[in-house]
């Protein structure tokens, strides 16, 4: 079969597109597994580390009560449905996860996602056209910021967390017909949690509906982890939610959204990511039920996360290094060259601290860090075992000098 020129000019280009990626330090390689999810794991190039790169905020992710509840649905309702919802694969599994998470939140109605990624590609096109408009937050996650390109409402990007750029842009939108706020709950790069007590007086005064999407503060902050709405206790003002089971609530797949129920009939009518997505396994529905039943019924694991989180965060900044404020587990520990925090990385492994570095384009160019995710089932042995490993390693790369 004689070669196709096109292609192989093409592959040339590709292959020196990934040459540059490497040059500029910016080069991502996945680290292989070889153990359940968990606080201690082990890897293709060093056995038995401290995980604190997971999302695995509660570690329900190898909890033995999800992994029964998961196998106990593989032998009643199957591997899989192999067909999209509204043919054939909707189960009583699917429904009472539904009702469980619309429980959870105080909405009307919930709808169910293979991630979080899709709810939110599913969502403003579904709701919003050319006579409405989206005001979005500049560090939204790539999901929301996806999902606003779908959809032909006209767009609006306030500055970070600015009350002001937010309400000048509100005033700019006021001939739309519907205006949406958009926003991350907790912003997964830094951390930092949406003004959303602010957000709403906003919306009410601009007559203005609000979003949130609430991956990295669902089952994780809050009086009883209902996330950011609640740390800010407007729970009520908030007209949609959309968040994922992949994180702390399991740590599986899927994603939902919750919100009023004549949003989640739409939804359901018009969602393209909904209507052409297969239904999610029922292994992965019991198992995101029994998580929610696990929060309803007990803070501990988030009140353990809690303390473990300002624990590590306090010891850090006391061995000086710079990280970025706030009261949540993800925890910026900033390097600002993307080389440093690749090297700083691979030292950590090395130390027994299984961390990534995190560059452009996953964070703004020159804002490198290294992202540490805590968990509410690391010891206090490990976290001590972490702060002596990143004070080493910050000393001997001169991030440090106390």
């Amino acid at each position: 079969m004689p070669e196709n020129k096109n292609s192989l000019i093409a592959d040339k280009r590709f292959q020196q597109e990934l040459a540059e990626i490497k040059q500029t330090g910016l080069f991502k390689q996945e680290r292989i597994i070889t153990t359940p999810q968990s606080v201690r794991i082990s890897t293709t190039q060093t056995n038995d580390v401290i995980n604190f790169c997971a999302n695995n905020y509660l570690g329900l992710a190898n909890h033995p009560e999800i992994i029964e509840a998961a196998i106990k649905a593989l032998n009643s309702h199957g591997f899989g449905l192999a067909s999209v919802r509204f043919i054939c694969g909707t189960q009583d599994l699917h429904k009472e996860l539904e009702q469980s998470i619309a429980h959870y939140l105080g909405t009307e109605n919930a709808i169910l996602y293979s991630s979080c990624f899709d709810a939110n590609s599913g969502l403003f096109e579904t709701l919003l056209d050319d006579r409405d408009a989206i005001l979005s937050d500049a560090l939204n996650h790539a999901s929301v910021i996806d999902g606003i390109r779908l959809c032909k409402a006209r767009r609006f990007r306030y500055n970070h967390s600015d009350m002001d750029d937010l309400e000048h842009k509100l005033k700019q939108a006021m001939n739309c017909r519907t205006r949406l706020i958009a926003t991350d709950g907790v912003f997964s790069m830094d951390g930092d949690i949406a003004k959303l007590d602010q957000i709403v007086i906003l919306a009410k005064q601009y007559n203005a509906l609000v979003m949130v999407d609430d991956s990295h503060a669902t089952g994780v902050i809050g009086k009883r982890g209902r996330g950011s709405a609640e740390v800010h206790q407007v729970m009520d003002k908030i007209d949609i939610f959309t968040s994922t089971l992949g994180k702390a609530i399991g740590g599986g797949a899927g994603g939902f959204t919750a919100a009023s129920h004549n949003v989640v009939e739409l939804l359901r009518q018009k969602s393209r990511p909904y209507l052409f997505s297969n239904s999610l396994a029922p292994a992965l529905v019991a198992a995101a039920i029994k998580a929610f039943e696990l929060l309803s019924n007990s803070n501990n694991l988030r009140e353990q996360l809690a303390k473990n989180t300002l624990y590590f965060r306090q010891a850090l900044q006391k061995a000086g290094f710079d990280i970025k404020p706030g009261e949540h587990p993800i925890v910026p520990v900033m390097t600002y060259d993307a080389a440093m925090a690749q090297t700083m990385a691979s030292r950590l492994l090395e130390e027994g601290i299984y961390v990534i570095g995190f560059s452009f384009p996953v964070v703004p160019k020159n804002q490198a860090r290294i992202r540490v995710q805590l968990s509410a089932t690391h010891t206090q042995k490990q976290l001590e075992f972490a702060i002596k490993a990143f004070t080493l390693i910050g000393h001997e790369l001169k991030l440090i000098s106390t």
